[in-house]
């Protein structure tokens, strides 16, 4: 615990007057037995009645989240091969390799299955457990595979209730960590509150069953909520290594299940980094925690077959920076205001072009490239030059990973989440600023003539590592909208601990002086309930529609191509098409792919760019020798790209790919008129001939490039021209 106390005069030696009253209550109190007995047993009632309601709300949202799903989709009466397609993208690639290992005749051929893969990727073997993070699917199948449960629940519904499963823990991590920070469950039950009712902005496992951060984020959760448990000063030995457990236990599952795991625990260990610097937090558990993040890491890195994006991540260079600075620089939180500030820019100066330098060498030494991308589209995301990069620019023009929508904070206001959250983020703010300016005074001269006044701040190092938390996430978040459920649920944390906060609350009413302990207890206690009786009464109706609203799964022209491509090609045809087309063939038909969604390996990029000519203002022979240097077989052309509506002009695919291959003669931007291209077709006019209604499914058995269809082999038609696709058969 960190505070501030004014000097009120140079002979001055009392405390304030409250601050006395409180430690006499609390002397009186300690010598009657009679009043601690009844403190111990309040305090038990408390944390059975907290830790009861803890686990019933985090059911509850599961439960309903589970409902929403079925409502939408009528996912008990859909047959298998819709159930299989609403996993869509690369939930469906994820998704397969679970249904693989069931279907595999024993454990270690499905193992074999995945170490040795021939078919995700045409001609090419892999290592599916190293490139992608597919452990919990291998540990679900196995647990599938092995407990009695084969005859009363489905292999799909074991999978999703798993996933719905991790939501209920997910919710009752963050109602502990509120809980933690505010010393009161009500905040737990307002941040789970408001997480149910901000689901739009908090969640989207309802929909995105198997993707990767659903699985994550409640290790995450968990971890958070371990780390402010161990920030707590004076912890018991066998309570601080107990923490210290889960701490590494949660940082290597959410390690395991989400290839983005590196960069968000970087941001991470950057809270620590700052935190540390200012002395708001002791080195020794900021080492541990540096110590406990490599390790997580290094660990996951051999699970995967030592995978080289994980060796070469910035986050294993800079904690060794950190770690390596430190110790060059032992006198870095000594001297006077200036020159502490001094020493704390060199000491960042250090980290970082150690950190760089680092991580340049250890990608030189491994020769990495599977996280070039990110960097490149992360440099004209924020503006430092256009680029002709076609990886880069199909980032660039994805809506979730542009800006954070301003109708984002309309939805969190209607819930008071953000006017709540504001409100609890400009006190900490401040208090963290007076104590920042504090630390880095030279303060030992004025502690130890002990002369304090009667304004004192106070910032528990746990509520400081959950402030520079929520505001990293933040500026995450608001760059970059996919990021926002890191940041929006543990808003829900964060604003609803500032409530409950008799801190907070104290800084408040002494401000404008009104200061009063029961004033406190009151205000703690009292909005907290008024925000709870108010979610209930606007959100609960609307809840009971939702839950009483029926859908249905429809989607017939993807479950006529997937039936289609059963019944008339081989199990060895190799399909080329867009990538998050070719996951749902993957899972419903298991035939093998040209490529896939999960893009974090450099030649799968240049593999899925050359699969993409198809769409380009390429000649057919051209396109036709690529994709059979692929071994494709057949090629699925989509009205939906050929046709594209969904981004603007420039942001098209076709358009991002004539950028590529220098067609234009600038980069394109949305709107732009002003286009230089070349004087080829794409396959996909000269099959469609300019129409918007065509066949979904022709076979192209011509000569190349000819441009003549002469066996039909599937005659639906689509429903509109962004619904229907084409199979074309590559004949040599």
């Amino acid at each position: 615990m960190i505070s501030i106390r004014q000097r009120k005069g140079v002979k001055t030696t009392e405390v304030s007057e409250d601050y006395a009253a409180q430690e006499a209550n609390v002397k009186l109190e300690n010598k009657l037995p009679s009043g601690c007995t009844t403190r111990r047993l309040w305090k038990l009632l408390s944390f059975t009645v907290g830790g009861t309601i803890a686990l019933c709300i985090g059911l509850l949202t599961s439960v309903y989240l589970a409902t929403l799903h079925e409502n939408d989709l009528w996912f008990s009466n859909i047959k298998e091969v819709e159930r299989e397609i609403s996993f869509r993208t690369e939930c469906g690639l994820y998704y397969s390799y679970y249904k693989q290992m069931l279907q595999a005749p024993t454990l270690m051929q499905g193992f074999h299955g995945l170490i040795y893969d021939n078919k995700t990727e045409s001609m090419r073997t892999i290592n599916l457990l190293q490139r992608m993070n597919i452990y919990q699917e291998v540990f679900l199948s196995i647990l599938y595979r092995v407990l009695p449960i084969q005859k009363y629940l489905e292999p799909v519904y074991f999978y999703i209730y798993t996933l719905f499963g991790l939501q209920a823990i997910y919710v009752t991590a963050l109602y502990i960590t509120s809980w933690l920070l505010s010393g009161t469950w009500l905040s737990g039950l307002l941040a789970a509150f408001w997480y149910v009712t901000n689901r739009i902005d908090t969640t989207r496992v309802e929909f995105t069953i198997p993707l990767r951060e659903n699985w994550a984020l409640p290790f995450f959760a968990i971890q958070i909520a371990a780390i402010t448990y161990f920030l707590r000063p004076n912890l018991q030995p066998f309570s601080e290594r107990l923490t210290l457990l889960a701490i590494f236990i949660s940082t290597f599952l959410f390690s395991l299940t989400w290839q983005f795991n590196q960069f968000m625990m970087l941001m991470q260990a950057l809270v620590l980094f700052t935190l540390d610097s200012l002395d708001m937090l002791p080195a020794v558990k900021a080492t541990w925690l540096y110590g406990i993040q490599m390790t997580g890491l290094l660990l996951v890195c051999i699970l995967q077959f030592f995978n080289s994006m994980i060796l070469g991540s910035l986050l294993i260079s800079f904690n060794l920076s950190v770690l390596i600075a430190r110790k060059l620089q032992k006198n870095l939180k000594t001297g006077s205001f200036f020159n502490r500030l001094g020493k704390l820019l060199v000491h960042l100066f250090a980290v970082l072009c150690l950190t760089l330098f680092l991580n340049n060498i250890i990608k030189k030494l491994l020769n990495l490239k599977s996280d070039e991308h990110i960097f490149k589209f992360l440099k004209a995301k924020f503006g430092f030059g256009a680029t002709r990069d076609f990886d880069a620019n199909l980032y660039l023009c994805e809506e979730a990973f542009g800006l954070l929508p301003f109708n984002t904070f309309g939805r969190l206001s209607d819930t008071l989440l953000f006017y709540a959250y504001i409100f609890v983020l400009s006190i900490t703010v401040m208090a963290a600023l007076a104590v920042t300016f504090h630390n880095l005074s030279d303060s030992t001269r004025q502690q130890s003539t002990g002369q304090m006044g009667k304004c004192t701040i106070i910032l528990k190092p746990e509520t400081a590592y959950n402030l520079i938390h929520t505001i990293l996430f933040g500026f995450l978040a608001l760059s970059t909208m996919r990021m926002k459920y890191l940041w929006t649920s543990h808003m829900c944390v964060f604003a609803s601990f500032g409530l409950c906060s008799p801190e907070i609350w104290e800084l408040l009413l002494k401000s404008i002086h009104l200061y009063n302990p029961k004033r406190i207890c009151i205000m703690r206690y009292s909005v907290p309930i008024l925000i709870l009786l108010y979610l209930c009464y606007k959100f609960w109706p609307g809840m009971m529609d939702e839950l009483s609203e029926l859908r249905e799964f429809y989607d017939p022209d993807t479950v006529e191509l997937m039936n289609w491509i059963n019944s008339h090609t081989p199990r060895k045809a190799v399909f080329a098409g867009s990538m998050q087309l070719l996951a749902g063939v993957k899972l419903c038909t298991g035939r093998t792919l040209t490529n896939h969604p999960h893009y974090e390996d450099n030649s799968l990029r240049e593999r899925t760019k050359a699969v993409y000519q198809i769409y380009a203002k390429r000649s057919p022979e051209d396109v036709h020798a690529l994709l059979r240097s692929f071994g494709a077989d057949y090629v699925i052309l989509e009205d939906s790209i050929c046709y594209e509506r969904r981004h603007q002009r420039g942001c098209r695919l076709r358009d991002l790919l004539d950028v590529a291959n220098g067609h234009v003669s600038l980069s394109p931007r949305p709107g732009r008129d002003s286009w230089r291209r070349g004087s080829s077709l794409n396959l996909c006019t000269l099959q469609n001939d300019g129409l918007n209604r065509v066949p979904s499914f022709t076979a192209f058995c011509g000569t190349p490039g000819s441009g003549t269809s002469v066996t039909a082999v599937g005659t639906a038609e689509g429903t509109d021209a962004g619904a229907s696709c084409q199979i074309e058969q590559l004949c040599l």
